[in-house]
């Protein structure tokens, strides 16, 4: 556990590193969350207003099951069509550093304008899954919750390369899920894990932020929990900006070292490596 955090960590100073040179990419995952609040609030407020955001009763008809997940899936391609826009957009502009370039914002948005066919067509791919395992997940609440769980890390896997392919290689949605599947199988071998977390260690720097609100709240004084509130979502804000950046860039180097295997600048071969490993059976 304490090998895979240390692992985790240096691999997101790699990443931070190039992070650095181009700090102006952050404004991608900051306009893609903007962009996802407006997509939950044009879903929320009609569903909420007609009682149909909770997932129909057992004794539900047909049309009303149908309804309820053609709703969820058109939720999910929404908001998947978002973050995959914005990520190509760091991914692209990332790959241009890694490859010994100077990007701008406007780089990652040609690139990403420039995909959008097929940054369309894998957003229906990854909202098609999610769906899945969210009826799966229903229909059976604890066995359903874990084969979804099973499924989802597999996905999580063998899909982990796929927004680099289609932004570098101009794939096709099924295309690039094969070519990424087919890179880290041929890189680091059949039945492979991550061997990283970035989420955990982003959970821990966000514990003083999270604790900064909680004590805003218990003093139960409106100007220190106003302040307290303030600071504590602006620094949760502005860490899941970076963690977003981080992430893409990382993305970036594992599919160019995948590749053609090329270590990155600001990588090291060891660190690339030991991304994935064997899946313990």
């Amino acid at each position: 556990m304490f090998g895979k955090i240390s692992h985790t960590w240096s691999l997101m100073g790699a990443s931070w590193r190039v992070l650095k040179k181009d700090k102006e990419i952050m404004v991608f995952p900051l306009i893609s969350g903007i962009c996802c609040l407006l997509v939950i609030a044009s879903f929320a407020f009609p569903m909420i207003s007609t009682g149909s955001w909770h997932m129909p009763e057992k004794g539900a008809t047909v049309e009303q099951q149908v309804v309820y997940y053609a709703v969820l899936f058109a939720f999910y391609l929404c908001n998947y069509f978002v973050i995959v826009f914005f990520n190509s957009a760091i991914i692209a502009c990332a790959t241009i550093r890694l490859r010994g370039g100077d990007p701008t914002i406007r780089d990652g948005f040609k690139m990403a304008i420039s995909r959008l066919p097929l940054i369309f067509g894998w957003a229906v791919v990854s909202a098609t899954v999610g769906l899945i395992l969210r009826i799966i997940e229903d229909k059976s609440e604890n066995i359903g919750r874990f084969v979804a769980g099973l499924l989802g890390m597999a996905w999580s896997v063998v899909s982990f390369l796929v927004i680099p392919v289609l932004v570098i290689e101009k794939l096709g949605p099924i295309a690039a899920l094969k070519e990424s599947t087919s890179l880290l199988k041929r890189t680091w071998g059949e039945q492979v894990i991550g061997n990283f977390n970035f989420g955990f260690i982003f959970f821990l720097i966000n514990i003083p932020a999270i604790m900064i609100i909680v004590v805003g709240v218990l003093s139960q004084n409106v100007a220190v929990m106003a302040i307290c509130i303030t600071v504590g979502v602006i620094s949760l804000l502005v860490v899941a900006l970076i963690q977003s950046s981080l992430q893409a860039i990382f993305q970036a180097a594992l599919y160019l070292y995948a590749k053609n295997g090329n270590v990155p600048e600001g990588f090291d071969t060891e660190l690339l490596d030991e991304a994935m490993v064997l899946r313990v059976k």
